[in-house]
């Protein structure tokens, strides 16, 4: 009936527009023929508009689609799929048509069966596009792995369209960029959006607690629907933000329709003092003849005056175009429209004009690095030199991304950049604006949204803090530093220090460590080698809190050379050359305040024993008196003679007039007169004349004061003492000094026990650097730990000994919960020699 009528009133027309052109009879008559043809065929039920429709059933909802009339478009392409059971070529083109008009209005989930549908049938070899709308849907549809196969079979149809490769690559991409997120962060503005589209906010005045938005939720001026997506006109919205950051309900941003009219208005800019809104109007005509055109309206205390055309050359009311954003000056503009000259789909422009009074002048396409055969839009221009703008043209992670470029000051653009995740999303992401000197602002995106409605968010680039903390550690023993000095350099000239903690912790707080710096790291401590180190903030988009561990090198303890004094035949002066050797152990003495030594002077056999253990007396003697006179405490010093009964020992090999007396040999007499000349057995002589030292003790506590004239007791051939005296303690175990190492430590006896030291000893040991990771048997990064040993665990020690007894290359298990410093038992105690404990004189004595 529609049709019948249209035709009817076409031709009332046609005879009154015929009336006032006075046309003469005989083409009257003409006419009058020609009218009685047309109402033949209107009674005849208009058999050539249903022929037609038979044989195409699909052209009415053809003719909604190239309207744009997506929605009408599906419903009329659904019926006319029913209608076309026999023709399979038609069929498959329908389902690709109902897959754009829902893909086009954002609706991807719901396009999706129908290009799958298309995919199976031959329509792809002649119409690739259907490989690439797939390609798109299944992106957005996170289906990822079929996108990928659609975009290879679009590149093979259609090699030199950049939009395949693109696709392909960014699709390969879009996992890494989700797990590697951009500094930004989203925020719905849940308060602010509807159950209907809303987008392309912005910014009314410089307090920025105000904005107006696009919406074509109910209350609108107009009552009209949008052929295109089935939903209301669009106009523009208001929401204020309270001090506690909190959106009021929307309210509309005009009521006297000096921005919002029965049109189709939205999509505005501010210029930069806020005094003019450039938008978007698209008025409302039968099939949007009309066109859309861009508009401005100044604002003044808060209301908006009528808003009229910008005037740009070349572009008249039948045009579409919109989008605007302008430079700060507004002399320059940028606006979206698909022309003549573009590359396909929509693009963006630019238009200048001398003054703000002038109209624009004739547009110019941005070129090929900005437009492509897709759509460009949503322009917004960032401080004169960036451009923000949405394309589904550059490959991206699906539908419309936002994308980035500069121009440089030959005016090209550069290649846009992909704002990634989280800015962009599978979905339709554009609108985008910033605050004008902060990193944040507004964009619009349908992401996780079924229906293809819009919403706004809020982003910001979030404050950057850094701290930076750590513990030191000791590279041997894995224990912590306390104390230890470290200090950052920062390249901007900022420097801090601080120390460790008995924890070996130090921090710095997010007031110290400054956002794009290079810092110079040492770490100092006594006895230690300076560790140096560099960490950065340079470049770091994020927040991060530096969290380090540092382990120190020990400087290695140099063992401590104690001297041996040599005296002439029957002498016991201190020659001038020892004198010297002296001086040296006095200084070693002094630096290591805690450790006690033995003087042990020897003769040669060549006197009586008499003689010569008065001989060894009078050397021990004068080698006492020069140290104590040199300020030596006498209770550090043992002192003993031996006279003839302890011949020396070649501990390396000595070579001497061509002979080499060999390490591990013993100078006895028997020894001596084998020798092959009387040189060398002088020389042999000359060696068991002496002053030994040895180290009996480290743990010796410093007196603060020494009383002048203090002696040392010279025990003349000593026996050694093969006892050591023990205790009982509350369990009734024996107890006993020993030394592990130069320091004395107590013993607990359970006989059948293996040699065990405790784990609290063992940490004790391991902090003042009595032992280290090299004692230790097998991985040694399982076994330590700050803070403890693994139960268990095997180490080396040095020496022990136990009276007159000593152990080298002793083994000791660590068991953590032992009460007991140190535990050995009988098969231990067996190795030092056969032993007892003589309970009536407390003894541990060794036969």
């Amino acid at each position: 009936m529609l049709n019948v009528k249209r035709i009817l009133l076409e031709t009332v027309g046609f005879f009154f527009f015929a009336y006032i052109c006075r046309i003469n009879a005989n083409h009257f008559m003409i006419m009058k023929r020609y009218i009685i043809i047309l109402l033949s065929l209107l009674c005849l039920g208009l058999t050539p508009d249903l022929s037609a429709q038979r044989r195409n059933p699909a052209k009415n909802a053809d003719l909604a689609f190239g309207r744009k009339q997506y929605l009408e478009a599906a419903d009329l392409y659904k019926k006319a799929y029913k209608k076309s059971k026999r023709n399979k070529a038609e069929r498959a083109r329908i389902s690709f048509q109902m897959g754009e008009c829902y893909r086009l209005i954002g609706l991807s989930k719901r396009a999706e069966p129908y290009y799958k549908r298309v995919l199976k049938t031959d329509f792809p070899n002649t119409h690739p596009e259907a490989y690439l709308s797939a390609a798109e849907t299944y992106k957005t549809n996170e289906k990822y792995r079929d996108a990928i196969e659609c975009y290879e079979n679009y590149i093979k149809a259609v090699p030199d369209d950049p939009r395949g490769p693109l696709g392909l690559e960014t699709t390969n991409l879009i996992q890494e960029w989700i797990e590697n997120p951009s500094r930004y962060e989203l925020t719905e503005l849940k308060k602010v959006n509807s159950k209907n589209s809303d987008f392309g906010a912005l910014w009314t005045s410089n307090n920025y607690n105000e904005i107006i938005f696009t919406s074509s939720r109910s209350g609108a001026t107009g009552g009209e629907k949008e052929e295109i997506t089935g939903q209301n006109f669009t106009d523009f919205w208001a929401s204020k933000q309270d001090r506690k950051g909190e959106w009021s309900t929307p309210v509309l941003a005009d009521e006297s329709e000096s921005i919002n009219t029965d049109d189709s208005d939205g999509v505005g800019f501010m210029n930069a003092n806020y005094t003019k809104l450039y938008f978007t109007r698209c008025q409302a005509g039968e099939h949007k003849k009309n066109g859309c055109q861009i508009m401005v309206a100044s604002k003044s205390a808060g209301a908006y005056s009528n808003a009229v055309p910008v005037e740009i050359a070349t572009v008249d009311t039948l045009d579409i175009v919109g989008h605007p954003t302008l430079t700060g000056d507004e002399l320059v503009l940028y606006f979206s429209a698909e022309r003549k000259g573009g590359f396909g789909g929509k693009d963006l422009w630019v238009s200048t004009r001398k003054s703000t009074s002038e109209p624009f002048g004739r547009p110019f396409n941005l070129g090929e690095n900005v437009n492509t055969a897709g759509d460009e839009v949503f322009p917004f221009l960032r401080n004169d030199t960036t451009l923000y703008f949405s394309s589904n043209g550059h490959g991206g992670m699906g539908g419309l991304d936002i994308f980035v470029t500069t121009v440089d000051t030959a005016g090209n653009w550069g290649q846009p950049v992909n704002l990634k995740y989280p800015m962009n999303s599978t979905g339709d992401d554009f609108a985008i604006i910033f605050h004008p000197t902060q990193e944040k602002g507004f964009v619009a995106s349908n992401r996780g949204n079924n229906r293809g409605v819009d919403n706004i968010y809020y982003f910001e680039e979030p404050t950057i803090h850094f701290t930076f903390s750590g513990t030191v550690k000791d590279e041997n023993t894995l224990q912590f530093v306390s104390n230890a000095t470290v200090r950052f350099v920062g390249s901007d000239g900022s420097v801090m220090s601080t120390r460790t903690n008995d924890k070996g912790y130090f921090n710095f707080s997010e007031s110290q460590v400054n956002k794009n710096t290079t810092y110079d790291i040492t770490i100092d401590k006594d006895n230690y080698f300076t560790l140096s180190a560099t960490e950065t903030t340079v470049g770091l988009e994020f927040s991060k809190d530096f969290v380090k561990e540092y382990t120190l090198q020990p400087i290695p303890e140099e063992p401590i050379m104690l001297p041996d004094i040599l005296y002439d035949l029957g002498k016991w002066d201190l020659k001038p050359q020892f004198e010297d050797s002296l001086q040296g152990l006095i200084e070693t003495l002094q630096v290591n305040p805690t450790i006690t030594i033995e003087l042990a002077s020897h003769t040669d056999a060549r006197a009586s024993e008499e003689s010569n253990d008065i001989l060894s007396q009078k050397r021990a003697q004068s080698v006492v008196d020069y140290l104590i006179i040199r300020g030596i405490d006498p209770q550090r010093l043992t002192a003993k003679g031996y006279g003839e009964r302890v011949p020396r020992t070649i501990q390396k090999d000595i070579t001497v007039r061509g002979y080499t007396f060999k390490a591990g040999t013993q100078l006895t007499e028997a020894y001596i007169n084998k020798l092959p000349t009387n040189e060398l057995r002088e020389a042999a002589h000359q060696m068991n004349r002496r002053t030994e030292f040895r180290i009996l003790s480290k743990d010796y506590v410093p007196r603060t004061e020494i009383s002048e004239g203090g002696t040392v007791n010279i025990v003349i051939n000593p026996t050694e003492v093969n006892f050591v005296v023990f205790a009982t303690d509350s369990r009734g175990y024996f107890t006993f000094d020993a030394n592990v190492d130069g320091y004395g430590e107590l013993f607990t006896y359970s006989q059948n026990a293996e040699f065990c030291m405790s784990e609290r000893t063992a940490l004790r040991l391991l902090n003042a650097g009595r032992i280290n990771r090299d004692n230790f048997e097998g991985d040694v990064d399982k076994i330590l730990s700050t803070g403890s040993v693994a139960n268990g665990a095997i180490l080396t020690l040095r020496e022990v000994r136990i009276a007159n007894k000593t152990l080298k290359d002793v083994k000791v298990k660590v068991v953590q919960k032992m009460v007991e410093s140190w535990v050995i038992g009988k098969s231990t105690l067996n190795q030092f020699g056969n032993f007892e404990f003589d309970t009536k004189e407390r003894k541990l004595v060794f036969k």
